[in-house]
């Protein structure tokens, strides 16, 4: 199976999170094809591990998509559908690039395939933090080919709800509805007061992910959910405390998925490793940074090795119905991470 039918296979196996075992089971057998030890670990992971060495490079993908199956096609040199993009093309290349590499006597080469990334509970990832102690990592998130990422914001999720007795529309007291509309616009305002003036990493976002209210005649009630994404300088746990001082009398709020934000140096072995493979591919290489989150949230505190994020793909496009990825990125993101396994 060459690198394109690989990805073909994986995008056509659907696989949104908490429901990767085919995936996981395929990835599984088609590693130890190419030579990995690979097993589906208790969190549900696909791991391929090549060589034996003291030294251990994770590249760690995830598997599970978010919802919403649009057709799998091939248009134009572009392979549409979901997960192309976030993040199958990126886990793909891994594995081909680890298997072009090779096992070296000095190296373990780790590839996972992570359960759970697309919820607030990166399962698959809490669970290799506390299997592996890499000496480097990958994570395989679209960076598109000539750049790496070297941070993401953290994050909170936080559900709203509240119920009160039934008013009449004309009446003088804000109802229940409007005390919650009213707590959401003192959120936002909140946020854009603490990030007047600063660029995109340094900024406070909330997102309104879903809002329902229920009117019985006799009571009314309104719950919302939302995230709120969390830049350098803040922890999740202040962002918290910040919020609930806004929830006004009458509302309650729970709150889950914190994850801190996390930016990795620029002066590290891996990051020289992909400056020079992209320029040895003709590229000129560039840095970013993430407004959202990854498991190098979870990881990278963690392990506090040599870290960045990289795979083919616009993340613009993840999440889309027209999510899709250019094949010869993907192909071009293969030999730039085949060559960073030889120089690492």
């Amino acid at each position: 199976m060459d690198a394109n039918a690989l990805l073909r296979r994986m995008v056509d196996i659907p696989s949104t999170s908490r429901a990767e075992g085919a995936l996981a089971a395929f990835l599984v057998e088609h590693m130890r094809t190419l030579g990995f030890q690979a097993e589906v670990d208790a969190a549900g992971n696909a791991v391929g591990i090549l060589g034996a060495g003291a030294e251990t490079v994770v590249l760690l993908g995830h598997m599970d998509t978010v919802a919403g199956q649009p057709p799998v096609r091939i248009a134009d040199g572009k392979l549409y559908g979901r997960g192309s993009v976030d993040a199958k093309g990126a886990l793909a290349a891994f594995i081909v690039a680890a298997a072009a590499a090779g096992p070296r006597p000095d190296r373990r080469l780790v590839v996972v395939g992570a359960t759970e990334e697309e919820t607030a509970t990166s399962k698959g990832a809490h669970y290799v933090a506390d299997s592996f102690t890499p000496t480097a990592c990958v994570i395989g998130e679209p960076s598109g080919v000539d750049a790496v990422t070297l941070g993401y914001k953290g994050r909170i999720v936080l559900a709203y709800e509240g119920r009160g007795a039934a008013a009449h529309s004309a009446g003088l007291r804000e109802g229940t509805l409007e005390e919650g509309v009213a707590f959401w616009h003192r959120l936002q305002a909140w946020a854009e007061a603490a990030s007047a003036g600063k660029p995109m990493f340094e900024r406070l976002d909330p997102a309104l992910r879903e809002i329902q209210s229920r009117h019985d005649g006799l009571t009314e009630s309104i719950a919302l959910t939302a995230s709120i994404r969390i830049p350098p300088g803040l922890t999740p746990a202040e962002v918290q405390r910040m919020v609930e001082r806004l929830r006004g009398d009458r509302g309650t709020l729970r709150f889950w998925g914190a994850d801190p934000p996390f930016r990795a140096p620029k002066n590290t072995p891996l990051v020289r490793a992909f400056l020079r493979a992209i320029r040895e591919s003709g590229r000129e290489p560039s840095f970013k940074l993430k407004s959202g989150t990854s498991d190098m949230n979870v990881v990278g505190p963690r392990w506090g090795c040599p870290i960045l994020a990289y795979g083919p793909g616009d993340s613009r496009l993840d999440h889309t119905p027209d999510e899709h990825l250019d094949l010869e990125e993907y192909n071009r993101a293969i030999t730039v991470l085949t060559r960073v396994l030889t120089l690492l």
